[in-house]
């Protein structure tokens, strides 16, 4: 019996969950920074909301990523007398890149400079697309398959917790300190993710990686669609686009929407961003719990109509008076759901690739879950504009039936797919 408990809590209580803790705030940050912290400061100097809701499109790296993934599957870079491997040479480059673009935002006026702004944080969403693709080709090949489901939820619930960083803390300092220090200091936390780049290991490599840059372009798309055949895949391709649409842009302009309804940035900062943190990390918690109970499969269905239900509530804070119970509550309920849905989203993403070429299907797969987000994101506030907070949200929560309705038939082809991959990779 000891030693079957010790067993079990070796699962839980690992180098290898601890490396998932600082990989995936490392990951998040830059993102939070783009869609939290910047759009609190465009929006505080004076720039209006249609060009705000314009501002997501410098996320169309996180869209196109899969384009330059197969550099990361095929070769291996190396700083000067720094030999770290395939994926740890490219995780140290793009970190020193995020943290260098990002402190150097707060150096420029909105109002002046508006399109140098716009180059830098084009620059910072490619570098952060970057370091997603190898961050999470490090995980998928890092993890026994055993670990997939429980290093997914810890490493979503570390990326939910960086944004307490550009969400909460920065938006706290920026009504005491300029605009320049607020963003040196955000980009001096992504300096653990680098420490810890250097006491990891390099992944074991699994099968047979691609020996050409043409095989790392060519065979991860030939083998996803070799699987069950191009309808099967054009299926789980649109799965993939929508089933988070109508939570992603419920949440794109939440922070321009509290500052319409009255709230202050400190109120923000403190009551809507924390509830929102510690919301989503017991979400991602519970959802990676009851993800071993349900499978993923269940998981997605109930987690699903939780998001689209949970979408209602920021429709009842339009309406509501502008309380602080009020906020935390509906902020807290989004968020909650939040985490039980990207946990099972992005552990079915995660057992949809292959191990061959983790970085180019990985990054595939989450470049299509962006696209909505940043297409339809960016009309989010013609939209706002158009309908008002109230209608908009009703909308939001609309859009998120479409990816129920393709979940019947994509569940169905799992049990397929995984036995020809396994297969695939054994023969290999």
């Amino acid at each position: 019996m000891p030693t079957q408990s010790h067993s079990r809590w070796h699962i839980y209580l690992n180098a290898r969950m601890l490396t998932c803790v600082f990989l995936g705030f490392t990951s998040g940050l830059p993102l939070f920074v783009l869609v939290n912290l910047v759009q609190a400061w465009l929006r505080t100097e004076g720039v209006d909301l249609k060009a705000i809701g314009l501002f997501t499109l410098i996320q169309f790296p996180y869209i196109w990523k899969f384009v330059w993934a197969p550099l990361m599957d095929r070769f291996t870079f190396a700083l000067p007398g720094l030999a770290l491997g395939r994926r740890r040479g490219w995780m140290l480059l793009m970190q020193i890149l995020v943290c260098g673009s990002m402190a150097a935002l707060g150096f420029f006026s909105p109002r002046q400079s508006i399109w140098m702004i716009a180059t830098l944080t084009l620059a910072l969403a490619f570098f952060s697309a970057s370091l997603d693709i190898v961050i999470d080709a490090y995980r998928r090949e890092l993890l026994e398959d055993r670990e997939q489901g429980l290093g997914t939820a810890i490493h979503v619930n570390a990326y939910k917790l960086s944004s307490l960083i550009p969400g909460s803390l920065s938006l706290i300092l920026a009504d005491h300190l300029p605009w320049s220090a607020v963003f040196v200091i955000t980009a001096a936390c992504m300096l653990p993710g680098i420490l810890i780049t250097f006491l990891v290991r390099e992944p074991a490599i699994v099968g047979e990686p691609p020996k050409t840059l043409g095989e790392a372009v060519v065979l991860p798309f030939r083998e996803f669609i070799a699987r069950r055949g191009w309808r099967y895949a054009l299926l789980v391709l649109a799965f993939i686009c929508l089933y988070k649409l109508g939570d992603n842009m419920a949440t794109a302009l939440s922070t321009s929407f509290y500052l319409d309804l009255g709230f202050t940035k400190t109120q923000i900062g403190i009551i809507a961003k924390t509830s929102g943190l510690w919301a989503g990390v017991i979400g991602g918690l519970l959802g990676g719990v009851l993800l071993i109970r349900l499978g993923t499969a269940r998981g997605l269905w109930i987690f699903g109509i939780t998001q689209i239900l949970s979408t209602l509530g920021f429709a009842w804070l339009a309406h509501a008076e502008p309380i602080a119970f009020g906020l935390a509550l509906a902020h807290g309920l989004e968020y909650f759901t939040v985490g039980l849905g990207i946990v099972a989203f992005t552990a079915y993403i995660a057992s949809t690739t292959d191990p061959r070429y983790t970085a180019t299907q990985f990054a595939l797969f989450t470049s299509l879950a962006a696209v909505p987000r940043t297409l339809i994101n960016a009309s989010a506030g013609y939209i706002v504009e158009t309908m008002g907070w109230f209608n908009f949200f009703l909308f939001c929560a609309a859009l998120g039936i479409p990816g129920m309705l393709l979940l019947r038939w994509v569940v169905n082809g799992r049990s397929s797919k995984t036995a020809v991959t396994t297969a695939q990779v054994e023969s290999t």
